[in-house]
């Protein structure tokens, strides 16, 4: 069977942990927890440097992703908090949200165990490299606008909603990749590599980069290989991606987060100088002729093939934008009421400001203008993705109705 979209490389399952303030509060004072302690890029050894990792985002009003000392101290960390159990991975997140308009897709898979069988729908066919199940799941932490936690000596406040990542997840370490990948490419219309960044062994990423660099080779010419970018656990493994894996891949794809762990610096995404400053020092760091950036006031593309991805962008952000809103339920309509909501007002300025500026080599979408109380902040970045790739490879999604109400 052909498939024309190929997602890969590894899913997880994902327990989610509900917002408890007062549990956080009360671990800080249990584990004395002051301002001194809080630092992002600490190791994650115990709940203490846990809890110390989540304040730490908290107050540097980010989201992230960390390497834990084991999956099983995500689980009992976990098992403090009401959580649920999901899907998760860049490449599943973005099948899940285009499954729900129809929209099929194969992805690729190193790691199975009932969890997924049960949650992954009809519409998604996979391959899976594991020869026998396993449970290490990404536990992640996401935090509404406005959230604060009591310490001991203040309180830590975050301005903007975000998410946080905790991951010990050996499987999806090793990537090991499936004969198969080859043979499916070769039908391929667009193929989604990402999840290089949760290796640790230098030898191993060698070998799984010239692997898709062979299977690579398969695809028809006019396939568009859309690498996602993610948060690194080691910057050497980095490194290494951004030397070797090039050549056949046509777009860099990575949110605002990761834009700024490259450039070891915050970006004022609303300044136009210093986002044209931050594209030319990413630059260096690009795998491929064509960038894309996608962030909460709007999302471009930069480079060789800019003009091909206006729509895809658009796609991406509105898609984005209705599991924002409305979580892993939405529906139909539900998109089509995004698509009614005004765009950002700062975005739009920008948008039109870097398209003066640098002309035919840049295509940029502003976003829309979301206004929740409860948003959702995981997957985002992956719903991105698949609607980028679910429009460029099929077209507007969803039915095309402009009768709904603009509210979100």
């Amino acid at each position: 069977m052909t498939h024309e979209l190929v997602l890969g490389l590894g899913g997880t399952v994902d327990f989610e942990i509900a917002w408890d303030a007062e549990l956080l509060a009360t671990l800080a004072q249990q584990y004395r927890i002051t301002r001194a302690d809080l630092d992002v890029t600490a190791p994650v050894r115990d709940e203490r440097d846990l809890v110390c990792s989540i304040l730490a985002f908290l107050d540097a009003d980010s989201g992230g992703e960390k390497f834990v000392a084991s999956s099983q101290l995500g689980i009992e960390f976990a098992e403090r908090f009401d959580y649920q159990i999901t899907l998760g991975g860049t490449c599943v997140r973005a099948a899940l949200a285009i499954a729900k308009l129809g929209v099929p897709s194969l992805v690729h898979l190193v790691s199975i165990d009932d969890n997924v069988r049960r949650l992954l729908p009809a519409g998604i066919d996979y391959l899976c490299s594991a020869s026998g199940d396993s449970l290490d799941p990404h536990v992640i932490v996401q935090f509404p606008a406005g959230a604060s936690v009591a310490m001991l000596d203040g309180e830590v406040r975050a301005v903007h909603p975000n998410r946080i990542i905790y991951v010990n997840d050996p499987p999806n370490r090793d990537l090991v990749l499936s004969p198969e990948l080859p043979t499916v490419l070769a039908g391929a219309r667009a193929f989604l590599p990402s999840g290089f960044n949760v290796m640790r062994d230098q030898e191993l990423l060698a070998d799984r980069i010239a692997f898709l660099q062979q299977a690579m080779t398969r695809l028809p010419a006019q396939a568009v290989v859309f690498y996602e970018d993610a948060g690194y656990h080691d910057n050497a493994m980095r490194e290494i991606v951004s030397r070797d894996f090039r050549g056949r891949i046509d777009v860099h794809s990575l949110n605002e987060d990761e834009l700024q762990s490259y450039l070891g610096r915050r970006v004022n995404l609303l300044d136009l100088d210093d986002v044209l400053a931050a594209l030319d020092e990413f630059d260096r760091f690009a795998i491929a002729p064509t960038v894309v950036i996608h962030t909460k006031y709007w999302s471009l593309a930069r480079g060789a093939r800019a003009g091909e991805f206006e729509a895809a962008l658009a796609g991406g952000i509105d898609l984005a934008s209705t599991r924002y809103c409305y979580g892993d339920n939405f529906t139909v309509s539900d998109l089509n009421a995004v698509r009614q909501l005004d765009v950002h007002a700062g975005g739009a300025e920008f948008c039109a400001a870097i398209r003066a500026r640098l002309g035919q080599t840049v295509r940029c979408v502003p976003g829309r203008v979301l206004d929740v109380p409860r948003p959702t902040t995981i997957g985002l970045g992956d719903t991105f993705v698949g609607g980028f790739l679910g429009t460029l490879v099929y077209g507007p999604l969803g039915a095309e109705s402009q009768s709904e109400e603009g509210t979100c």
